[in-house]
């Protein structure tokens, strides 16, 4: 394989998950009465630009399809912090109802509900029918389709140039970056903004995230690997944030290279040195994740397999991509873990992929009174304690198995 950027020989391998079939491929009751797609799992490491990347095996029209069931509207903790996004993107750039913002990975209209409600033109890109209809519903216009150089022409023919782009959490899971990212070089006004957030990969090996590896994700990016990849393909990164979400993320600030004024602030300069420092521009920075990576799973095993042995009942909250590359990759089945809430409507009554196990409402909670909960999206488990505070009552502790294993 070579490297989806740069066309370099892929050699240096980074994490080896086994199998797994696509995170989000959840399964209905006569799916079950059929065999599953798995695929390799497999993570590798450009040593040319230092792009971390999944081995390919499935493509993205068999990932994101009408039944991509991941609606972001879901989580309060997310909505708030699209809702923070936008008030703060106004008043930086100064948008007002001349403006126009365009979303790529829209979904569920859960950020540009904000926009709209500000009176700023927007539309939302989102090739998955599901959640696009769901944004439409909100009154969003969407574009159901995949970005990239193509699509970002005919909206310019169009005459909808973007003042400001929002891409949350999509730019890893495109299969051809230099196309999505000069989509963008081409969608924006001369004085426009493109930003991008997406989990840092930093964090992700400092902190052992590897549920964060699922095929939907192509890439786990670095500053220093996303800044290469926007010099070729006609942006500039003038900026940068460091937040909370997913586990520690970047908020990356662009601007067309032929015409973008906005100076450099010195926090990306700051980052791109504790990258550096990092070694994530050498092998050894990538050695060793392999052997942190079961020494957290083995011990999450170890717990489920301690809990049944003691008779100690347990259940899991969120049918989410990253509890599914943990579940799978630790073998786990309805033996260990019996059924996962979720508020999803549209997941509920389906099994999470691979593993199988029923996913339910909330309700089944206060029914059975588990001993303990599982929460597989970590990320969310101050959200997620919050919301399920009554389980207490009954005594039952809250479980994370990553970073590390924490029995609240």
């Amino acid at each position: 394989m070579n490297c989806r950027h740069c066309q370099s020989p892929l050699t240096l391998p980074f994490v080896d998950l086994g199998s797994a079939p696509p995170s989000n491929a959840y399964l209905t009751e006569e799916a079950l009465r059929a065999p599953e797609i798995w695929y390799p799992l497999r993570v590798l490491v450009c040593e040319h630009c230092w792009l971390v990347q999944t081995e390919d095996f499935a493509h993205a029209d068999a990932l994101f399809d009408a039944d991509y069931a991941y609606f972001s509207s879901f989580s309060s903790t997310w909505l708030a912090h699209a809702e923070r996004y936008v008030a703060a993107m106004v008043e930086r750039f100064g948008l007002t109802d001349a403006s126009h913002v365009v979303e790529i990975a829209a979904n569920d209209g859960y950020l540009l509900q904000y926009v709209q409600a500000r009176g700023i033109p927007c539309t939302g890109i989102e090739p998955t029918t599901g959640t696009a209809d769901a944004a439409r519903a909100k009154g969003i216009a969407i574009v159901e389709d995949f970005f990239g150089v193509r699509l970002a022409e005919t909206l310019v023919a169009q005459g909808r140039q973007a003042d400001l782009t929002a891409a949350n959490n999509v730019l890893a899971h495109v299969p051809d970056i230099n196309d999505f990212v000069g989509g963008f070089a081409r969608l924006l006004k001369p004085r426009g903004v493109a930003t991008f957030e997406f989990p840092h990969l930093l964090r992700l090996i400092d902190e052992t995230q590897f549920d964060t590896i699922y095929h939907e994700h192509f890439s786990y990016l670095s500053l220093m690997a996303v800044e290469r990849i926007f010099q070729a393909n006609g942006l500039r990164v003038f900026d940068v944030d460091e937040l909370p979400t997913h586990g520690g993320s970047l908020r990356v600030f662009a601007q067309r290279t032929d015409t973008g004024q906005h100076p450099r602030d010195p926090r990306v300069d700051a980052i791109l040195r504790r990258e550096q420092a990092a070694r994530l521009d050498c092998p050894e920075g990538y050695a060793g994740f392999q052997a942190k990576t079961d020494q957290v799973k083995n011990r999450f095993l170890a717990y489920l397999i301690d809990a049944k042995q003691q008779g100690r009942t347990l259940a899991a909250y969120g049918a989410a991509a990253k509890g599914n590359t943990l579940l799978n990759y630790a073998g786990v089945r309805p033996d260990l873990l019996p059924y996962v809430v979720d508020r999803n409507p549209a997941k509920q009554g389906k099994y999470l992929p691979g593993s199988r196990i029923p996913i339910v409402g909330e309700e089944r909670l206060r029914q059975t009174k588990p001993d303990a909960i599982i929460v597989l999206p970590w990320n969310l488990s101050t959200e997620v304690k919050a919301q399920l505070a009554y389980a207490r009552d009954w005594g039952a502790r809250f479980v994370t198995g990553i970073p590390d294993l924490i029995i609240d």
